[in-house]
């Protein structure tokens, strides 16, 4: 085949071929592949008609067109500071984080323009709200509250915007100087408080300890006095028992070994070696004396 006869059957068919070419180029028009992590908003004659998921989609070429590619990975603002009041009047200096994905981008594209700087203003809104519903010290002790607290507004308001807040964060809560200086001075004088209290329950407790071992020793010596009057009970008794069975004599008898005892007694002891006794004594003791060896025999 020679090039005229390549030429001549070329442009016999050359209708063929450019429908075929057009063909192509339509398909590949029509044609969009979608990765994972985006969406496409397509618009026909400059109005909303569909949004484009992951795959491969097809679309009306020359009346559709791709007018966004949204990205719907999840997004992090980029840390914000911002000034807000407590309940009881202390500027306190917040430190935010939100991380946020767009799940509706026809609202998002739609609705508001620039989403950073939207998110951003409405979450130092409702910081600035929610602490100032709040003491210092609540802020302090219940951040997570707080946190969760936030995420919830944030989520509420932004839901409009087809935007899912994931997480909210405060990374910080800074005070000016003179508050510093102040909560430090309280934190100061709290301890000194503890120690004070923590002091006076140790010399409370050793007084309650001293009182309970006196009181111990007061039982005790209670139990041995009682004890030794019933045994003194039980030996007169024992002594009125006898005088009632021997009359006179025996009680005579008893009166006599007191004496004689009382008198070992007084002479056992150191330095006491010489007694000076009245002669009424003697006389006394003597009796005792006879009465005893009566008494033995």
């Amino acid at each position: 085949m020679t090039e005229t006869q390549i030429f001549d059957l070329l442009a016999a068919n050359l209708p063929f071929i450019l429908a075929a070419i057009l063909l192509v180029a339509i398909v590949f028009a029509g044609l969009k592949i979608v990765s994972q992590s985006d969406k496409f908003v397509v618009e026909r004659f400059g109005r909303l008609h569909s949004v484009l998921g992951p795959g491969i989609n097809l679309i009306v070429p020359f009346l559709d067109r791709v007018a966004h590619r949204i990205s719907i990975l999840e997004r992090q603002l980029p840390n914000a500071s911002q000034d807000a009041i407590t309940k009881d009047n202390v500027l306190v200096q917040v430190e935010t984080s939100v991380f946020y994905r767009i799940t509706e981008p026809e609202k998002t594209v739609y609705r508001i323009r620039d989403v950073d700087a939207a998110i951003a203003t409405t979450v130092a809104g409702i910081v600035r709200a929610e602490i100032g519903k709040m003491d210092l010290d609540d802020v302090q002790a219940n951040r997570s509250q707080l946190i969760t607290t936030i995420k919830s507004s944030v989520e509420y308001a932004v839901d409009a915007w087809g935007i899912e807040v994931t997480r909210a964060e405060i990374l910080d809560v800074n005070l000016d100087k003179a508050t510093r200086e102040a909560m430090l001075q309280q934190l100061n004088a709290e301890r000194a408080r503890r120690a004070q209290v923590t002091e006076a329950e140790g010399q409370k407790r050793s007084v309650e300890l001293a009182a309970d071992a006196e009181l111990y020793a007061a039982e005790q010596a209670a139990k041995a006095r009682r004890v030794q009057a019933d045994a003194e009970a039980y030996a007169t008794q024992v002594v009125a028992g006898a005088i009632a069975d021997n009359g006179l004599e025996a009680a005579q008898y008893q009166v006599a070994l007191k004496q004689v005892e009382a008198l070992n007694a007084l002479g056992a002891g150191a330095g006491k070696q010489t007694i000076i006794l009245p002669a009424a004594a003697l006389e006394a003791f003597s009796d005792a004396f006879r009465q005893l060896k009566g008494g033995d025999k």
